[in-house]
């Protein structure tokens, strides 16, 4: 007897003793997903069916007949990968090109994922830089290098935002510099830097979040994750291009020697921010990571992180946001998205959204002191990033990850990482 079962696409219509709308049936030969004429939708249907089978309790299925392309294939991975079970997928046989592929894509989003999901007892800063370095090593040992800033090594080099917001945790923050150089060329130019929210935990500091609130914030590293798998996806598919992965890692915790409301960061560049909310601290890390982008002399700057709750009000969890006021930048994000089948939707920046975080006190504070930062929260955050942007922002793009974490289960996606966004920011870095 076979160890998996049969799914197969279909365009017939459900039997009649069925409703009309059912997504899957059973017969002799295994399951039907049953798809129409709309591929976009069919993409949503085969995910969904994905998720049906998990929750039937499949846990290993062989994809085969006809009409099984590279996305359709994917799409109903991602709703049958289940977070508590090991569940496996054979690619259909007729391509062996296109399951190889699968096969790569497969193994960086179980990476990702796995980086989300895990607990913040087992990824904390250090532990978060190692993973990523070794991951990415394993991959290209010779072209892949590691620094780690380490503890008061942040502050003694400069780099006071990661330093202030993880310096209450007994895990030490870190700045990993990542350098995957394929030229072999120790003075070749950086083609992209890539940034990373890396807070491993985030309780809100003192500024702190109710218990319901704190329950998933070990996924506060979503950004740094989405872009280790995107850099790793980008490897596997042949990447010729010198990138630079930044991971600003932090735990934001409460202590004696937490950060606090009214404090004021001096960064390297003199820009002096006032804290007016200890739970805004991802821009905080993030403005280190783009300027070390910016002394790497990086073409191209691309930013991701778990970064408001602004953003997911306004596009919910099946997108995620960007930002940047580079229209050339813009258009190649969202075609990239479109090319990889990700929801992805710019939403406003300006450079006067850099002035709508003012404080009587330092040159601008972190947030604005009300509840989710006030409206245009989402846009407000970007702005004190592009503060901090190379290039006056020219080259730059900010994910801000809106669908990288499901809370629960959806009729989509198992509960937990998603790892949405990793597949566009690789496309993107393989763009000509």
């Amino acid at each position: 007897m076979s160890s998996s079962v049969n799914v197969f696409l279909t365009l017939d219509k459900p039997a009649a003793f069925l409703k009309q709308s059912a997504l899957v049936s059973h017969s002799d030969q295994g399951v039907n997903v049953h798809v129409g004429s709309d591929s976009v939708e069919n993409l949503r249907k085969i995910q969904k069916a994905g998720r049906h089978l998990d929750g039937q309790g499949y846990a290993s299925v062989q994809l085969a007949g006809a009409g099984w392309d590279m996305e359709s294939q994917w799409a109903f991975y991602q709703g049958f990968n289940s977070t508590m079970s090991d569940n496996t997928v054979a690619w259909n046989e007729t391509d062996e090109g296109v399951a190889s592929q699968l096969d790569d894509m497969r193994a960086a989003n179980q990476f990702t994922r796995e980086l989300v999901n895990l607990s913040a007892e087992e990824i904390y800063p250090l532990s978060l830089a190692e993973r990523v370095s070794e991951h990415l090593k394993s991959i290209a040992p010779e072209n892949v290098s590691a620094r780690f800033i380490v503890g008061d090594e942040l502050k003694n080099e400069g780099w006071m935002g990661i330093y202030t917001v993880g310096r209450a945790s007994q895990h030490a923050p870190v700045l990993a510099v990542i350098d995957y150089n394929p030229t072999g060329d120790e003075n070749a130019p950086v083609d992209y830097a890539l940034v990373g929210k890396g807070i491993t935990y985030d309780s809100g500091g003192y500024s702190i979040k109710p218990s319901e609130g704190m329950l998933s914030m070990k996924c506060d590293m979503g950004g740094a994750a989405t872009l280790a798998g995107a850099l790793s996806t980008a490897i596997r598919r042949g990447l010729n291009k010198r990138v630079k992965l930044f991971l600003c890692c932090a735990e934001n915790m409460i202590s004696g020697k937490a950060y606090k409301l009214g404090d004021i960061i001096t960064y390297k560049n003199g820009l002096r921010v006032e804290v007016v909310n200890t739970d805004a601290e991802g821009r905080l890390v993030l403005a280190d990571g783009l300027m070390a982008a910016g002394e790497a002399g990086a073409k191209q700057v691309i930013d991701a992180a778990t970064l408001t709750g602004a953003a997911q009000m306004a596009v919910g969890n099946e997108f995620n946001a960007v930002f940047s006021i580079d229209e050339q930048a813009a258009a190649l994000a969202l075609n990239c998205a479109a090319q990889e089948n990700e929801l992805l939707w710019r939403l406003p920046l300006a450079t006067w959204h850099m002035e709508n975080t003012p404080s009587p006190f330092a040159d601008c504070a972190n947030s604005r002191p009300q509840k989710g930062g006030g409206a245009g929260g989402a846009s407000n955050a970007a702005g004190f990033l592009l503060r901090f942007a190379p290039n006056d922002g020219q080259g730059w793009l900010h994910f801000d990850l809106a669908g990288a974490y499901q809370k629960s289960s959806t009729p989509m996606w198992a509960a937990g990482a998603t790892a949405m966004g990793a597949r566009t920011i690789a496309a993107t870095l393989l763009a000509d």
